[in-house]
């Protein structure tokens, strides 16, 4: 049994966005759409008289917004099965739960009670860097959060943070039937100093040469799973945050790994996928690696 796409929901324009794009991503994988909606009215009222015939506006307003939710999703492709639930704890505890029974998670960027302009909200952003599943923030302009540009982007480190990402990017470009453009970036030395412009150049044909040989031996058992995905590699000088975040401007997604190290439990991101969760110009998939 295929485990679902699971969506938190909070009534939120940027929450209403993450379930368009959960319902389309759910048909193209062919997976069942779950909504979630983290409410603390059945902790706060569980103990009101069994007399009581008024329900309190926090369990109204819940179930108002995952029905609202529910058949949003159901008339936006009525096709994908959809089924939702109001779950009494915090978001962040509702969410990280229920990644041990996702596909994946997908969330807004920013929730009903945090302030607009925002970068990114914290549930989000706390979700992203704990989840024991692939997290995926719907941000950035309509044309990109609606495939308008038939690319994947995925962002290529090192071989122990990026296998895992990988495979979702390559998984996802096929199912899109979309390119995938594979991303490096590389950067000279800091104690590297050269005084002939000649040999600067040279110098820096060598860094890049060097990370494009690093790209295609990172590319080379995916492309060999996924032959009928088209691949582009780039190997790009600069901070990988910056080069990634350039990408996205015109992707439908951008794929990013972050290591999950054992038995730490704090916020676990790196400084390209912080970057990208608080700026990318389209939806961002962070991809955890247990190491």
């Amino acid at each position: 049994m295929e485990l679902p796409l699971v969506v938190g929901v909070d009534g939120s324009d940027p929450s209403l966005q993450a379930v368009d794009w959960a319902v389309d991503e759910a048909a193209r994988l062919g997976l069942p759409l779950r909504l979630v909606y983290a409410s603390l009215w059945e902790r706060y009222e569980g103990g009101r008289p069994s007399f009581s015939t008024d329900r309190p506006s926090e369990e109204v307003m819940a179930e108002h917004i995952i029905a609202s939710c529910g058949e949003r999703a159901r008339l936006r492709n009525p096709e994908v099965k959809v089924s939702s639930e109001v779950l009494p704890d915090g978001a962040v505890s509702v969410l990280l739960h229920a990644a041990h029974e996702s596909s994946a998670l997908v969330t807004g960027s920013r929730g009903r009670g945090e302030v607009a302009g925002m970068l990114l909200g914290s549930v989000s952003l706390t979700v992203a860097a704990r989840a024991t599943c692939p997290v995926i923030v719907v941000r950035g302009a309509e044309r990109n959060r609606q495939g308008s540009f038939g690319r994947v982007v995925v962002g290529v480190g090192d071989s122990t943070e990026g296998s895992a990402a990988l495979r979702f990017a390559f998984h996802e470009a096929e199912a899109r039937g979309c390119a995938l453009k594979a991303v490096r970036a590389w950067r000279r030395p800091a104690h590297e100093h050269v005084d002939s412009p000649l040999i600067a150049d040279d110098a820096a044909r060598a860094h890049e040469e060097r990370a494009s040989t690093l790209l295609t031996d990172a590319l080379r058992d995916a492309e060999r799973s996924h032959p009928q995905v088209e691949v582009r590699r780039q190997a790009v000088e600069g901070p990988a945050h910056k080069v990634l975040l350039d990408a996205s401007a015109d992707a439908d997604l951008v794929v990013v790994g972050a290591l999950r190290r054992h038995g730490h439990f704090g916020l676990q991101l790196g400084r390209a996928a912080h970057a990208l969760l608080h700026h990318a110009e389209c939806p961002v998939v962070v991809v955890p690696q247990r190491v």
